[in-house]
C-alpha cells in the first residue's frame, strides 16, 4: 500500500559537527562497498516540505521504489508560461539511507552525514527553487550494498548487467507519475492549486534501525510542528529533470543510456526524455570488474541525439584505484566519445592532490 509521511530535517544538520572518521575500509574488491565519507560541513537545513513516499508502484505492480521529496518553496505554477518546475532526480550510492535508520547502524553511523535527508538538503541548495527527489534502492545487501535491481539486473551485491530492454526508464517515468500523483493526493490544500505544510504535529513512533527498503515494517505517519509555508504541487506538465547519480547510483543512469533507443519509441518516455537537460555522474563505482561507465560508442553516438548536457565529476577514490584501474580509463574513454559525438561534456576531477579516500569519494556532493 501506498503510503506517505512527513519529515524533518536531522538536527544534526544545524547542531552536529563533522564526525571523525574511524580506520577507512580497504580497497573495494568483488562484492566491495562504495560508500561515502563523513562531512556535510557548514550544512544547514533547506527550508521546505520533506515526504518521504513509500512503496510506489513502477510501470510493472511488482516493482516499487520509495522516494523522499523535498520542496523548497518552488515557484513554478503547473502551466505557468512565466517559468517551468524543474526536478532533480537522485540515486544514492552504498550505505546511504535515512538519516536515523544509519545512527542505529553499526557501521553506516560514522556516514550519517551523508544521509538522504542530509543529501537531499545539499541538492537544494545546489539547485534552487527546484523539487528534489532521491529515489532509494530497491533492496539494501546486509544492509550496506545498495541494489537497483528495479532498474538493472544485478547481483547480489547490486553490481549491474546492462541491457537494452530491462525497463529502466518505463519504471523511472511511471514511477514519477505515480509519486507526483501521490504526493499532491497526500498534501493538497482545500483549493487544490497551492500546497502547504501541515502545522499541527502528533506523535508517532520513530523508523527502526532497518535497511529502510521495501519488506520492512510499515512505519508511522508522522508531522512536525512547523509554520505553514506554500508550494505548487509537483506536475509533470512542462517540468524539466536533472538525473543525478552518485556512486553505486550512477548504475541507473548508465542503464537509461544502454536503453535509450528502444525506450524513444514510447511517446510518453520519448517526451519525458526530452525534458531532460542535464545528467550527473558524481564519482560513480561498483564492485563489478567492468562496465562503470558506458564506453559503447554506438549506445553513446545514440544519447548525443538527445542533446542533454553531461557533467562527471571524480576523484582519486575511484579513478585512480590501482586495484580497478579499469574506472579510470573508462571514464576517459566516456567523456572523450561524448566529446567526438558532439555532446556538451564537463568533466571535473576533485581532490586530486590529496590522498585517496572515502571522505572525499562523498565530498563530491559538496563541490559539484
Amino acid at each position: 500500500m501506498w503510503g506517505f509521511r512527513l519529515l524533518r530535517a536531522p538536527s544534526s544538520l544545524v547542531r552536529s559537527p563533522p564526525l571523525a572518521v574511524r580506520d577507512a575500509p580497504g580497497r573495494p574488491q568483488a562484492g566491495a562497498m562504495e560508500p561515502g565519507g563523513a562531512g556535510a560541513r557548514g550544512l544547514r537545513p533547506a527550508e521546505g516540505l520533506r515526504l518521504q513516499l513509500r512503496a510506489v508502484p513502477g510501470a510493472d505492480p511488482q516493482r516499487s521504489n520509495e522516494l523522499l521529496l523535498l520542496a523548497t518553496a518552488a515557484r513554478a505554477r503547473p502551466g505557468d508560461p512565466a517559468g517551468e518546475q524543474h526536478h532533480v532526480l537522485y540515486f544514492p550510492g552504498d550505505v546511504q539511507n535515512y538519516h536515523e535508520i544509519m545512527t542505529h547502524h553499526p557501521e553506516n553511523y560514522q556516514w550519517e552525514n551523508w544521509s538522504l535527508e542530509n543529501v537531499a538538503s545539499i541538492l537544494a541548495q545546489r539547485f534552487p527553487s527546484s523539487y528534489i527527489w532521491v529515489i532509494k534502492c530497491s533492496r539494501m545487501h546486509l544492509h550496506k550494498f545498495s541494489c537497483y535491481d528495479n532498474f538493472v539486473k544485478s547481483n547480489t551485491f547490486g553490481a549491474p548487467e546492462h541491457n537494452t530492454d530491462f525497463g529502466a526508464f518505463k519504471h523511472l517515468y511511471t514511477l514519477l507519475v505515480n509519486a507526483f500523483n501521490l504526493s499532491q493526493n497526500g498534501v493538497l490544500s482545500k483549493n487544490g492549486n497551492v500546497w502547504h505544510k501541515d502545522s499541527k504535529a502528533s506523535k508517532s513512533n520513530s523508523p527502526s534501525a532497518s535497511n529502510g527498503c521495501q519488506g520492512e515494517k510499515e512505519r508511522t505517519c508522522e508531522k512536525r510542528d512547523e509554520p505553514a509555508v506554500s508550494f505548487y504541487p509537483p506536475s509533470l506538465n512542462g517540468a524539466s529533470f536533472t538525473l543525478i547519480g552518485f556512486s553505486k547510483g550512477c548504475v541507473v543512469l548508465n542503464q537509461l543510456l544502454f536503453e535509450l533507443k528502444e525506450a524513444k519509441k514510447d511517446k510518453n518516455i520519448d517526451a519525458f526524455i526530452k525534458r531532460i537537460r542535464r545528467m550527473y555522474w558524481l564519482d560513480g563505482g561498483h564492485s563489478g570488474g567492468s562496465s562503470t561507465w558506458v564506453t559503447y560508442p554506438e549506445v553513446l553516438k545514440e544519447f548525443a541525439q538527445t542533446g542533454i548536457v553531461v557533467h562527471t565529476h571524480v576523484t582519486p577514490y575511484q579513478v585512480r584505484d590501482p586495484m580497478r584501474s579499469w574506472i579510470g580509463k573508462e571514464h576517459k574513454k566516456f567523456v572523450q566519445l561524448l566529446g567526438d559525438f558532439g555532446v556538451q561534456v564537463t568533466s571535473q576531477m576533485h581532490f586530486a592532490k590529496e590522498a585517496p579516500s572515502i571522505e572525499n569519494h562523498f565530498r563530491v556532493h559538496e563541490v559539484f
